[in-house]
């Protein structure tokens, strides 16, 4: 994805903000656990936080969070649902905070959409010693037969490369850490994956897949005929035909710390 491509899809998420809401999923308790555990302190910056999927997480386990998003749509969403939190506009390339400010930095779903040319210094001054940057992605557990059916289907606008375990570990496997700091620098990053699953029917997954800005993006009729595909798909599906049903999903965590 070129430069141009990527800052396209990156703003697709403003004008489905409610729908974003709505339909994405939280994040696995364990997994945000595990990317705050070597942490220094309490304070967390969520950085790209969209309208408060892991900032929720965050607040629930006791976290001392800042959240900071670029987009004025996703922002106001957040700041709608969680009142109580700081919510600043922001983007990594230029973080709103002091140096040293913050324990730990978190992005969910975010990370990939970050420019680490410029953000990797931004990171670094913003973190305290020995503090965490860690990405946090949610994905679908292909290792279950209908999931990888619908994942084929889909194709890569609606499940991407970072949307699958084994190809979010190939794909996050370094690409998205900084490779300067500055002064600063990193340690080796780590991967873990933590189970997880989200509520969904086959209407309301098919209203997540449209949150996807590989979706988002697509012209209107290549857009409807894409979610026409997956919804008989799930129809045809003994699984996910009738009622509730639940998606299995892993948390994919990607961390390192500031030396």
């Amino acid at each position: 994805m070129d430069t141009n491509e990527r800052l396209l899809h990156a703003s697709s998420f403003g004008a489905a903000a409610v729908a974003y809401a709505e339909h994405r999923p939280d994040y696995a308790q364990a997994a945000v656990r595990w990317a705050l555990a070597p942490a220094p302190g309490p304070r967390v910056l969520d950085l790209g936080a969209g309208t408060g999927k892991l900032t929720a997480t965050l607040v629930a386990l006791g976290a001392e969070v800042i959240a900071v998003e670029p987009d004025p749509g996703m922002l106001a969403e957040l700041r709608r649902s969680l009142p109580s939190v700081r919510a600043l506009s922001g983007s990594a390339e230029a973080i709103p905070l002091p140096d040293g400010s913050v324990d730990a930095v978190l992005a969910g779903n975010a990370m990939h959409w970050f420019d680490m040319a410029v953000a990797g210094p931004e990171l670094a001054r913003v973190l305290a010693p020995g503090g965490v940057l860690a990405g946090l992605w949610n994905l679908m557990d292909d290792q279950v037969d209908w999931v990888a059916g619908l994942a084929q289907v889909s194709g890569s606008a609606a499940v991407g490369p970072r949307d699958t375990p084994a190809s979010w570990r190939a794909e996050t496997a370094g690409m998205h850490l900084p490779k300067d700091g500055g002064p600063a620098r990193f340690g080796a990053p780590e991967q873990a994956g933590f189970p997880h699953g989200q509520r969904r029917t086959a209407d309301s997954l098919v209203a997540t897949l449209a949150t996807r800005a590989g979706v988002l993006v697509m012209p209107e009729p290549e857009q409807g005929a894409l979610l026409g595909r997956i919804r008989a798909f799930l129809a045809g599906r003994p699984e996910t035909a009738r009622g509730e049903f639940t998606l299995p999903m892993l948390t994919g965590v990607l961390r390192v710390r500031r030396l």
